[in-house]
């Protein structure tokens, strides 16, 4: 299937590794134009040349800026000012207990998962209207659905995410941009491999018994009882990302791996 991305640009937020990285590489496959985008010129610049490398003649442009920031995401608009896709995938996680979360992380969670999003969307959305097309895709989690007792902050902004994408794609019906949320599973990406590689190390058992246990104790829903990979994450939204996914809008499409047990 062609998906209709030749010559498109695309931004992808937070994409020097995992599921940013994977996507970026994706999309680059079918032929878009790619933004990388990472905290520190080292990172960026070594995943951009990472697809050139696999992809000649890939269209690669690097942006190192924290978007997490309000002057990081001015950073990446003055560079790259518009955009016929942007993948809002920049992300932050942390195990921790509800009672020792402070108001700094609280905020930091925020302004980092759901306001560099909500940033980015607020300035290439007109761009996108004006074209009459376009695709704004929130890298939201399972976890916004099902809240983890572990990590209810990081929860809090998967929700938020969902809520964003679906109430942008109601204010704009019928305009040829689609608005949506990929609800992503546990998934084998840079932050979650170093959290299991730790803890396997931590109690002296192998990678695949730790996650074997967490699939038994943590996420026992899971249909498949192991990590996605984040090529299998990219694929998905390479398709919401296409031209054939006209009919995807305001949808918070499940990519869980089956842990979400709700049919609804």
């Amino acid at each position: 299937m062609d998906l209709g991305l030749k010559g498109k640009l695309a931004v992808v937020s937070g994409s020097t590794a995992g599921i940013g990285f994977a996507i970026a590489n994706t999309l680059a496959r079918e032929g878009a134009r790619i933004v990388i985008n990472g905290r520190t010129p080292e990172r960026v610049k070594a995943a951009a040349e990472k697809i050139r490398m696999e992809l000649r003649g890939a269209e690669v442009t690097e942006v190192a800026a924290d978007l997490g920031t309000t002057e990081g995401v001015n950073k990446l608009i003055e560079q790259v000012p518009s955009a016929d896709v942007l993948v809002n995938n920049l992300g932050i996680f942390d195990i921790k207990p509800f009672l020792e979360i402070p108001d700094s992380e609280w905020l930091r969670f925020f302004e980092t998962n759901v306001m560099s999003g909500v940033r980015l969307t607020r300035h290439y959305l007109p761009g996108m209207l004006e074209k009459k097309w376009g695709r704004v895709i929130f890298i939201s989690s399972e976890s916004g659905q099902q809240i983890p007792a572990e990590m209810v902050h990081y929860g809090m902004t998967k929700t938020a995410q969902i809520a964003i994408a679906r109430g942008v794609a109601e204010s704009f019906a019928a305009s040829g941009v689609t608005v949506n949320s990929v609800l992503v599973g546990p998934t084998a990406s840079e932050g979650a491999g170093d959290f299991v590689q730790s803890m396997a190390k931590a109690r002296g058992v192998s990678p695949a018994q730790v996650e074997k246990e967490f699939f038994e104790s943590a996420r026992p829903s899971s249909l498949l009882k192991r990590f996605e990979t984040s090529e299998e994450i990219a694929a998905i939204v390479a398709f919401v990302a296409s031209t054939q996914s006209a009919g995807i809008n305001g949808a918070a499409v499940r990519a869980d791996g089956g842990v979400i047990r709700s049919i609804l």
